[in-house]
């Protein structure tokens, strides 16, 4: 970085803004945003509901929302300037996310299944089709079987709005921020109108996980990459910001259930906030000493495995607690969670 400029960010081609054309930064936000949801279910299985005024309560939220962006962002630093919207890169696109997300979903979805045979028994043949074949997050985005898929199912939908994205990027700029606007404007509509703040978040779900209610997340991600790429702040200028929103994110009113988190201005403020977080990690030049940076650098290349299997790990160690009661054998719930957080933390690497 040239120190001697006066200004507060110099211009920067993207390659020298990575080691080995890996977004090192953006490993260590995936990895915190994967062990804080990890933390929030635990403890909130364990110990009870976390409100809105926790900062677990808001890490339960928006740590998904910030998957979210970090992936609208990594998509296009990977493939907006290779990707062509011909059929040979849209193929090659959608390969490789079909092969980097159903292995694990399938797996997590049969094992979820299992653990809930003798409380749910087994799910009709439509809900099994709308899961393992991925369609439930475009068809019935209600219907999910394991904890949580449900943003995977969003997940998938934004990978059908990624390539429109790239593709208006490069032909119409100005269709492309009509449409930006537009997705802006349903995010708005959900948070001021579709979400009722006196009704509790949980009786409000098909409108919360409606996939439209969070592909502006996943655009604000592609968006940062897109007008941010070259853009380099001076280091203390991206440290200021990130602090600066972390208290911000702390210090919102909000009381009670989380539906005071989604909607209203609250909604604007979280999610402008989500991309600052964002943006800052992006732009931070700094890597941790060995032994930290090692270990949130792979725990950010497991998240989605974490995602995906801590609930599991969950299932099975209270159905091994139940038995082990039943023999007059009580352990702690400090003991369960930590024993689960290591065990989701071995098993998903």
């Amino acid at each position: 970085m040239n120190k001697s400029s006066p200004f507060l960010f110099t211009l920067y081609p993207i390659e020298k803004l990575t080691t080995n054309n890996r977004l090192y930064n953006l490993d260590y936000l995936r990895g915190f945003a994967a062990l804080g949801i990890m933390v929030y279910h635990y403890c909130s299985w364990g110990l009870g509901p976390f409100h809105a005024e926790t900062f677990l309560g808001r890490v339960g939220v928006y740590g998904v929302a910030i998957f979210y962006v970090l992936s609208g962002l990594t998509l296009y630093y990977v493939y907006f300037q290779k990707m062509q919207p011909n059929l040979a890169d849209l193929k090659d696109f959608f390969w490789k996310r079909i092969f980097r997300i159903f292995p694990l979903l399938w797996l997590a979805t049969g094992l979820t299944i299992i653990t809930q045979l003798q409380t749910k028994g087994l799910p009709d043949m439509y809900t099994l089709f709308l899961n393992f074949s991925g369609l439930f997050g475009l068809i019935d985005w209600t219907s999910y079987i394991g904890t949580g898929v449900w943003s995977i199912g969003n997940e998938l939908v934004f990978y059908l709005f990624f390539p429109v994205f790239i593709l208006l990027a490069k032909k119409s700029k100005i269709i492309f921020y009509v449409f930006s606007a537009l997705l802006l404007a349903i995010h708005v509509y959900f948070a001021f109108y579709a979400l009722t703040p006196s009704v509790k978040i949980s009786e409000q779900n098909y409108y919360y996980i409606h996939p439209l209610n969070q592909v502006f997340l996943f655009l604000g991600g592609f968006l940062i990459g897109y007008f941010f790429k070259n853009v380099q702040p001076k280091n203390y200028i991206s440290l200021i910001l990130l602090v600066a929103s972390l208290v911000v994110f702390i210090l919102i009113p909000a009381e009670g259930d989380a539906i005071h988190l989604v909607t209203g201005v609250n909604r604007l403020l979280f999610t402008l906030l989500c991309f600052t977080i964002c943006f800052s990690f992006y732009k931070l030049q700094f890597r941790l000493p060995k032994i930290f940076d090692k270990a949130l650098t792979k725990l950010g290349e497991a998240s989605y495995s974490v995602y995906l299997i801590h609930p599991i790990v969950w299932a099975v160690l209270s159905f091994i607690s139940k038995k082990l009661a039943g023999l007059g054998i009580i352990i702690p719930i400090g003991v369960r969670i930590a024993t689960c957080m290591v065990l989701a933390l071995v098993i998903s690497s």
